[in-house]
């Protein structure tokens, strides 16, 4: 309810001072622009502590706005997130999972035909109730069928691709991934799109920041607020950068591709104070999954101190970088240390424009507005799903995992190995091992590489009293109750609220 009540009053001061910024004509709610990055990892940005420092404009940003070091996205792949982000709904809810055997992720390679569903409602589609107008530049990856297309959901505008830029492929048995303007193909992937994969030479970003730009301008002329989804994929394998970039970074050609998208965040930033509308502008910099360590150092970016990377429901795979930036409103140079999930961008973009989310469907994320205007933190659940498993959940400071798994013996024996150098006996398995009756719990404040579990006492069944067994903290692990199960926090394929997961998560 404090949540709630907190949203309600910034309602209000919402319409207030946009009235007072408003020369003439009805109040106009703020711009939204959501930067979604592909694969880059929590450690990718100087302000996280990567020591080339080679990202000024976004560690500006942060300086003018607020960092969030606890951010996670929904799902440890591209799909599920960006599905979660314009739903606000678990992929589990909204259909992005797989359900062949456990752990498994979904996405969508050029063969898979379906989408998301049209029973889901996006943010764009939603947000013209508030008068947006919407774009999408860059990759989608929730369809590539016209019934999945994004102006079928929502979107006015569109410049990108369906799909990310795998290949080259044969054009005649597996042809090259298309780029779209709007509903007419321009193009495609190594074709009118080139990347050299030898080189890693590419203009795509530069093409994907003008898009940008213009969508920017042509809105501010005719004075309409404006939604645009920024979701470029250079650091995704094989990353890619222009000329001008390439050669430039300490980190090898990915560290090139991440010196070009700050150098676009920065244009873009630069414009939207030109235009005179930063102020009336929420921008919110984040990345569908952590960094890709199957494809570094060369192809893939850093998690920082996380264990693991893509595909894994361990902190590199889960926590990425996220910046919120609106002058005059967000407090300057802030670190929130509130738990926020991608698909708080939903909730959060909704209460910005005075709207509600859907009241006939479980909406996951929650809105973030009272941690970056009045510094209030919330209590709420980090859910970790692999495909339709449960595989760990955060409250607070713990961590609990009631599986594991990073990928099977067979793959790693292959050389595929998506946590190098990264061996905790234990807890990286390459079998899937189950931990409901008693979870793995890591104390992310003290142990943020999940290297060293807690061992969790026992509670008395009679008295309730914690039987201490050694546990070098206090942590109590209850057993499972009546009312609840932590064994994953499902009960007849109902996702029990977060009210019954506190009675069996960590106490002290």
């Amino acid at each position: 309810m404090a949540a709630v009540t907190a949203v309600t009053r910034w309602r209000l001061l919402l319409v207030l001072s946009t009235a007072a910024l408003g020369a003439a004509g009805a109040p106009q709610p703020p711009n939204i622009l959501l930067l979604l990055m592909d694969d880059m990892g929590w450690g990718d940005l100087g302000v996280y502590g990567e020591p080339s420092r080679e990202t000024p404009n976004l560690d500006r940003m942060a300086a003018e706005g607020m960092l969030f070091p606890n951010f996670y996205t929904a799902n440890p792949l591209c799909s599920p997130s960006r599905a979660a982000l314009l739903t606000g709904r678990l992929p589990i809810r909204n259909g992005f999972y797989t359900t062949s055997g456990h752990a498994r992720n979904a996405y969508t390679p050029q063969e898979i035909v379906g989408g998301i569903p049209d029973s889901e409602r996006l943010l764009p589609e939603l947000l013209k109730e508030a008068g947006y107008v919407s774009k999408i530049v860059g990759k989608w990856h929730l369809g590539h069928r016209p019934q999945f297309h994004p102006l079928k959901h929502g979107f006015d505008e569109w410049f990108g691709s369906p799909n990310c830029h795998f290949g080259p492929y044969d054009n005649r048995a597996r042809p090259n991934i298309p780029v779209y303007r709007d509903w007419e193909m321009v193009g495609r992937y190594y074709e009118e799109f080139p990347i050299n994969l030898k080189t890693g030479e590419a203009n795509l970003t530069q093409i994907y920041l003008q898009e940008a730009l213009d969508f920017i301008r042509r809105q501010q002329a005719a004075r309409r607020p404006f939604f645009l989804y920024w979701a470029v994929d250079a650091t995704h394998a094989p990353v890619y950068a222009s000329k001008p970039f390439l050669g430039t970074s300490q980190r090898g050609r990915y560290g090139d591709a991440v010196r070009e998208i700050d150098d676009s965040v920065g244009k873009i930033l630069h414009s939207l104070q030109d235009l005179g509308i930063a102020e009336s502008t929420f921008v919110f910099f984040t990345s569908d999954n952590g960094a890709a360590l199957i494809s570094a150092p060369k192809q893939g970016g850093s998690n920082g101190p996380f264990l693991c990377g893509k595909q894994t429901t361990f902190e590199g795979g889960m926590r990425e970088p996220a910046v919120a930036w609106w002058p005059g409103r967000i407090p300057a140079g802030q670190v929130s240390h509130q738990l926020g999930s991608i698909m708080d961008l939903f909730t959060t973009s909704l209460s910005l424009a005075g709207l509600e989310p859907p009241r006939d469907r479980a909406i996951d994320g929650l809105s973030l507005l009272p941690a970056m205007l009045q510094g209030q933190l919330m209590d709420r659940p980090i859910f970790y799903y692999r495909g339709n498993t449960l595989m760990a959940v955060t409250l607070g400071q713990y961590k609990a995992h009631f599986w594991t798994w990073t990928n099977s013996w067979e793959e790693f024996r292959q050389g595929i190995d998506f946590c190098p150098g990264q061996n905790v006996s234990g807890v990286t398995t390459h079998t899937q091992e189950e931990h409901t009756r008693l979870p793995l719990i890591f104390h992310l404040g003290r142990d943020p590489g999940e290297r060293f579990p807690l061992r969790p006492k026992r509670r008395d069944v009679d008295t309730g009293e914690a039987m201490d067994d050694g546990s070098r903290d206090g942590t109590a692990w209850p057993q499972p109750r009546d009312a609840c199960s932590c064994q994953g926090l499902e009960v007849a394929g109902r996702i029990l609220p977060w009210s019954h997961w506190r009675e069996c998560g960590p106490v002290t």
